[in-house]
């Protein structure tokens, strides 16, 4: 399930370079929650309409709204910004580089509301905010197993301790596919539709090989040998041979499996000495490549087989 908060801290850490944030007031709220994946313009709040107010939402005050406040009444303007900081906002971005002048600033700090301004255009950074938050609040988790790259496919090995999954990436990688993670795939929902996998921070761009040990894949095969992120195509089940009780020989029907409330393409292989899983994998993720581009080797088939049973004697 997706976050129902995040915080104003994450939200800052994570984003001031791309959104240019600098903090200019109300330091001790940065602790402050963000309720709501999106940002709101709070001009008719400061015009004295508070009906439809949205207080869970990053604030966003652009040229339009400071020129509005200047207009006012200095003793009117420092009433209405005292009534938008009494609600209980996670933070104010102002655009433009515009100085918000003193009693936005004093308000902020009376309130321990994060004051921010960036140089940004508003609807430049009302549309970069909106992305970064949407990435924040979107549904995470993680699957035990090696996500690779193959020909812009993404998959997701998984199996067993000992099945051979290393050995399979290895493989892949010798024939010129990329490595996203290994041993732990890091996933989020992106768009409500796409799952999206990447690697842990720590072990990024490594793959461990029991009796060898880490491996730079950067080093060894070169940076085109690394992807950062890929959405998640296909899940291969690598399987021992005696442990899979029956194999689809057709592969008429596809098998799906959640993730993250996602349905995502999955198949089982069956794994006994002798076989290339490399190959194997490699062939797998064509396949998918095939269906998603609307050719079904599966169908064509059963098709010619029926063509066949029909014709006359």
């Amino acid at each position: 399930m997706p976050p129902t908060i995040t915080s104003v801290k994450s939200f800052y850490d994570g984003h001031a370079g791309d959104l240019g944030l600098r903090l200019i007031a109300g330091a001790e709220g940065l602790k402050r929650p963000i309720r709501e994946s999106t940002v709101n313009r709070p001009g008719l709040a400061l015009a004295g309409f508070n009906k439809y107010f949205a207080p869970k939402r990053v604030q966003v005050v652009g040229n339009v709204e400071i020129a509005y406040l200047r207009s006012l009444d200095p003793v009117l303007r420092r009433q209405r910004i005292t009534e938008l900081f009494a609600h209980r906002i996670p933070c104010v971005v102002v655009c433009r580089d515009i100085n918000p002048g003193r009693d936005f600033i004093e308000a902020a700090e009376k309130r321990n509301v994060p004051l921010f301004t960036t140089s940004l255009i508003t609807m430049q950074f009302i549309s970069r905010a909106t992305f970064a938050l949407e990435n924040l609040f979107a549904p995470r988790g993680q699957l035990h197993g090696s996500m690779v790259d193959i020909q812009g496919i993404g998959v997701v090995i998984q199996g067993e301790s000992g099945i051979g999954k290393s050995e399979a990436v290895l493989g892949l990688l010798e024939r010129g596919h990329s490595l996203v993670a290994d041993d732990v795939v890091l996933l989020r929902v992106e768009d409500g539709v796409d799952v999206v996998g990447t690697a842990k921070d720590i072990g990024r761009n490594m793959i461990e090989v029991r009796g060898i040990g880490l491996i730079d894949v950067a080093a060894m095969f070169g940076v085109g040998a690394i992807r950062r992120e890929k959405r998640v195509d296909l899940l291969v089940n690598l399987r021992s041979w005696e442990k899979v009780e029956e194999v689809d020989r057709i592969g008429m029907d596809q098998d799906t499996v959640e993730i993250l409330g996602q349905k995502v393409p999955c198949m089982t292989i069956p794994v006994r000495p002798g076989r290339d899983l490399a190959n194997l994998v490699e062939i797998a993720a064509l396949q998918t490549k095939l269906k998603l581009s609307g050719y079904n080797a599966a169908e064509i088939f059963t098709a010619r087989l029926a063509a066949q049973m029909t014709k006359p004697l």
